[in-house]
């Protein structure tokens, strides 16, 4: 009887450590994916209705990257099996500090440039905030998940899908739309600040193209 009440505990144990590791797996790629949409819809606004970014939004799009890294830093340890409590630990520690520089060093303080009565703010509203604001909505929601996460550990080590699978397919496919969004950003800014140390406060086109044509 103590024998099958064992099995019973190891298999519910296994059950319960699979879900965790399977809920925190894809909550990793769910974070890679969203900002990767966040920043795609940025590319929307600036490319095809022509708002530049500021350095402020620039800098805001690099705490999205910074903060995504550890999650990256994650799933490509959880990937090849050399996922360790120490190494989940410091990429959400990543992903905590890259969202604490994007929002309480850049968003508030682009936020509290424009908090004056009247004052119309950078660029068109979505859904009646600025995406400054938005951005701080984001990276609220990161530093929760951190701290949530990192209070589950050790249960929510992440665990990766059998390979050659569709969910390790799907994993790859969320891994590389993240990495090309963020060599996207990379020429972008290149483009924007063009053979200059800073990005124009108030850009108006690509200043590399301009310093090329001689404009």
């Amino acid at each position: 009887m103590a024998e099958v009440v064992e099995q019973v505990e190891t298999v519910t144990g296994d059950t319960q450590s699979r879900f965790w590791g399977a809920t925190s797996f894809w909550g990793l790629h769910l974070w890679m994916f969203a900002y990767s949409f966040v920043m795609l819809s940025a590319f929307y606004i600036q490319f095809v209705e022509g708002e530049f970014p500021c350095p402020l939004c620039m800098l805001q799009r690099y705490g999205m990257i910074l903060s995504t890294l550890g999650a990256l830093l994650i799933v490509m340890q959880a990937r090849r099996g050399t996922l360790s409590t120490a190494r989940y630990s410091q990429g959400l520690g990543m992903g905590l500090l890259g969202a604490l520089i994007g929002g309480a060093e850049v968003s508030v303080r682009q936020i509290l440039l424009h908090i004056k009565p009247g004052d119309p703010g950078y660029g068109a509203p979505v859904l009646g905030l600025h995406l400054y604001t938005w951005a701080l909505i984001t990276f609220v929601i990161v530093i929760a998940y951190c701290g949530i996460r990192l209070v589950l550990t050790p249960r929510g080590i992440p665990q990766a899908p059998p390979q050659g699978s569709g969910l390790w397919t799907l994993s790859t496919v969320v891994i590389w739309i993240f990495i090309g969004v963020v060599a996207a950003n990379v020429v972008a800014i290149i483009f924007l600040e063009g053979f200059a140390w800073v990005l124009p406060d108030d850009p108006t086109g690509y200043t590399l193209i301009d310093q090329i044509s001689g404009r």
